[in-house]
């Protein structure tokens, strides 16, 4: 009862293919693939406009000061 042996996976690999099929199975890997590319791109594009946002913010605190010389006239 410990841990299973080959038998027990090959029988539950016959089920997992009986039930969804060789190419749902199939289908898997690319679409996996593209779920953690689309969240890799996410995350990235959160931290573009995070620092963008940052950006705005330091730029909003600086005061844009013109200095003249002073005349003696």
């Amino acid at each position: 009862m410990g841990s299973f042996s080959i038998w027990h996976w090959l029988i539950v690999l016959i089920v997992v293919v009986l039930v969804f099929g060789t190419k749902k199975i199939r289908d898997i890997g690319p679409d996996l693939g593209s779920a953690v590319k689309g969240f890799k791109d996410g995350l990235k594009g959160e931290d573009e406009k995070s620092k963008a946002a940052a950006k705005k913010a330091a730029d909003e605190k600086l005061i844009d000061v013109d200095a003249k010389e002073k005349s003696d006239h």
